[in-house]
């Protein structure tokens, strides 16, 4: 019921923490009714066959067919990856991918720049993006530690079953009542049982996503952080997460006058700036970057201009006697006058990744009254590079996970020109070698694993193509981390072993299929949550070799107890005494405690420099949860074994002496030496070295009390029985550190050179 209780809690705090990100704004659309009018209606009330108009900045509601389109942009980035709007036409494109229908609209997307009208084709769950949430909603979570725990019961269950048919067979053997034998056996094998492994994976879950979510990472599925402790691999999407999905300038080429004289990047940016009013809402994408970039350079707006249009490829403007004209370096180069050949320099700059927009004027008198007509006898005065630039934190990002051994993917449904140069300035080798999406759906499963091996960026992708690559990296042994923004993120975010969404503005389909949200632009908070992840490894590791550890040390002993004297050293409620002190509240408090902050990792000068869990991340994906278990509860039984039977064997010398010294030594000792160890694995830990402190002192209270004492079937114990106990204990514990290290430097040392 507990452990029930905590896992809802986890839950609903979850839920309640993202119910804002997750929020939609009712969308609305513009139908027309007859006689060219048209009435606003919610988005759901669409249907096929109805006809639509669209504006700037207007949400499209449903996938439609262009029946009208006048400079019409639309920002896709959301469903296609593209970081540039699409210009749109009615001409039909017959066979196109999705990127390149420029006859069709589709859900979600965002108009920049024009009009048009078109006719509904498909609503709901039949758009585009609704496929893409369809196929995120049929992909099965990948399960995480309950599972991995449930193999270690399952391991656990028969020598726990053995140990009680042994204490059974014993204590016959020796003569004792069978009702006694059985008694006793069943105490053991109920004792043995680690039934507090369930709350341990919840409550150290719980405790880790409560710390990610005050830095900025909000869990949604908390089984998920175990996945993160395991991640090797992280794949990212390009536009909007490790971008910012807004043009910036980038480039200045100035191409001078013929006079030797170019000028300085303000005096192009003032240039390119003189046409265009003051950037508002209306204003086009291109518009918006050249005057953020240009600041204090922009004297305000022109005498007269001209918006930039699509149809007409460029604006224009008129300032202090002079026209200036900025638009596609094609069109405005048909408009100079002696214009040098830009191809290769164009092609240059589009291989970085980068728009190109040419920046042309010449004198005029007074303001012309056509300015399209007035642009033409124009002198090329340089060349402006836009592009969609990285997120401040996406080489930071890149640079830890990489010094954290995690392997970083890019996919994305931009051009690969663009995905290279992305990839090549976020600092992931091997940028240059790109693989498209056609390629990789045409490969055979043989050469698609071949191409995830060997490929780092992945240009293209449809959301079928991303689901296909994810498919692909987990074949080929992979633990993934799929991180996106947009509903083409959706379907392979869900598929991943960590689904990760990225806080922006587009459609929340990537958010609800994630596992894990990070509620800013700053993808660094991945780094810290895979940290969490490794760290909660660990916590769980040696939280549950406590348990389960421990337990094994109570029925070897007890079974070597039976086996010396006839019956079993230790009775039912001190059984149940020593789970109370030894694995509730220690082991919980191991699962629940912060991880240690890193001192001198190794690393002062390295990409985790300053990270306060620069060991962890340092020390690499955890792998083999229950062998190394396994080894651990080898260790910790045997030690708990050797201190318990020691000090039994210490109180048995004196039995005569002090009746039931033995059987309360043999307890305290077996209390002892699990808290001993616990305290020595939670050392840097307050809370485990309180816990432990707390047990000690119950456990010393109830064995001096004399009404408790009697109740749990003690003696009370004389100063030097206790320094024996404590003495056990000790070096029981210390054989659990030394014993292992020098069987691993014996063997070392044995095995043959070569």
């Amino acid at each position: 019921m507990v452990n029930a209780f905590v896992s809802g809690l986890q839950r609903l705090r979850a839920e309640t923490a993202l119910e804002q990100l997750l929020l939609e704004q009712d969308r609305t659309a513009r139908r027309e009714v007859g006689n060219g009018r048209t009435e606003e209606i919610p988005a759901t009330e669409l249907r096929v066959g109805d006809v639509v108009q669209v504006g700037s900045g207007d949400l499209v509601a449903a996938d439609a067919r262009l029946l009208e389109a006048e400079d019409l942009e639309v920002d896709e980035s959301g469903l296609t990856g593209e970081s540039l709007s699409v210009g749109k036409s009615v001409a039909a494109t017959p066979g196109a991918v999705v990127a390149d229908r420029t006859c069709m609209l589709f859900d979600g997307t965002t108009v920049v720049a024009g009009t048009g009208r078109a006719v509904v084709v498909a609503v709901g769950q039949s758009t585009q993006a609704g496929r893409a949430t369809r196929a995120a909603g049929g992909a099965a979570p990948p399960a995480g530690v309950q599972a991995r725990l449930a193999e270690l019961t399952s391991a656990v269950l028969p020598l726990t079953l053995a140990g009680g048919g042994a204490v059974t067979l014993l204590g016959v053997l020796w003569g004792r009542p069978l009702r006694e034998a059985v008694a006793a056996g069943v105490a053991i094998a109920v004792a043995a049982v680690p039934e507090g492994l369930p709350l341990v994976a919840t409550v150290a879950q719980q405790a880790a996503a409560r710390r990610l979510s005050g830095r900025g990472a909000v869990v949604r599925s908390a089984r998920v952080l175990e996945a993160l402790g395991r991640v090797d691999t992280v794949c990212f999407d390009k536009t909007g997460t490790l971008t910012e999905n807004r043009l910036r300038v980038a480039r200045l080429v100035p191409l001078g006058s013929g006079s030797g004289d170019e000028g300085t990047d303000d005096d192009q940016l003032r240039l390119a700036a003189a046409g265009m009013g003051d950037g508002d809402g209306e204003a086009h994408e291109t518009d918006r970057a050249v005057l953020d970039a240009a600041g204090d350079a922009h004297d305000g707006p022109p005498d007269a201009s001209l918006p930039f249009a699509a149809g007409r490829g460029f604006s224009a403007g008129v300032r202090n006697g002079r026209l200036v004209v900025k638009g596609a370096p094609e069109v405005v180069a048909r408009r100079c006058a002696d214009a040098p050949d830009l191809r290769e320099r164009i092609q240059e700059l589009a291989a970085e990744g980068l728009r190109v927009l040419a920046v042309a004027d010449r004198a005029v008198d007074g303001v012309p009254d056509d300015l399209d007509e007035a642009a033409r006898g124009l002198t090329l005065r340089g060349l402006v590079g836009l592009a969609d630039t990285l997120r401040e934190s996406s080489v930071r990002a890149v640079e830890q996970l990489r010094a954290a051994g995690v392997r970083v993917v890019v996919a994305t449904g931009d051009h690969p020109e663009t995905a290279a140069a992305i990839a090549a300035q976020a600092g992931i080798p091997d940028a240059d070698r790109v693989v498209t999406g056609t390629q990789l759906a045409r490969a055979s499963e043989s050469e698609r694993a071949r191409l995830v091996a060997d490929h780092a960026v992945f240009a293209r992708l449809s959301p079928e193509q991303k689901v296909l690559l994810v498919g692909a990296l987990r074949r080929a042994g992979a633990t993934l981390a799929m991180t996106g923004d947009g509903v083409n993120d959706a379907a392979a975010i869900r598929l991943a072993d960590v689904g990760v969404g990225v806080e922006g503005a587009e459609s929340p389909a990537a958010r609800t299929a994630a596992d894990l949200v990070l509620t800013d632009s700053d993808l660094t908070r991945l780094v810290d949550a895979i940290a969490e992840g490794r760290a909660m490894w660990s916590r769980v590791r040696d939280a549950v070799s406590i348990l389960v550890g421990g337990n094994a040390g109570e029925v070897a002993f007890t079974v070597l107890g039976t086996a010396v004297g006839g019956r079993a050293p230790v009775g039912t409620r001190q059984l149940l005494l020593v789970n109370l002190l030894t694995d509730m509240f220690p082991a919980l408090a191991v699962a629940v405690a912060a991880p240690r902050s890193a001192n001198g990792t190794g690393d002062d000068d390295g990409p985790l420099a300053g990270h306060p869990l620069a060991a962890v991340l340092l020390a690499g994906p955890h792998s083999g949860f229950t062998r190394e278990v396994r080894r651990m509860v080898l260790v910790r039984g045997a030690a708990t074994a050797s201190g318990a039977t020691a000090a039994w064997v210490a109180g048995r010398v004196t039995g005569p002496l002090f009746r039931g010294r033995a059987s309360t030594m043999g307890l305290a000792a077996l209390i002892a030496t699990q808290l001993v160890q616990t305290a020595w694995s939670g050392r840097h830990s307050p809370l485990v070295l309180g816990t432990v402190a707390g047990s000690f002192a119950v456990l010393l209270g109830i064995v001096q009390t004399p009404g408790l004492s009697r109740f749990f079937g003690c003696t009370p114990l004389d100063p030097v029985s206790w320094a024996v106990v404590l003495g056990c204990a000790v070096a029981g514990a210390a054989g659990a550190e030394v014993v292992p290290g020098l069987v691993a430097r014996w063997r070392s040392a044995g095995t043959p050179a070569g």
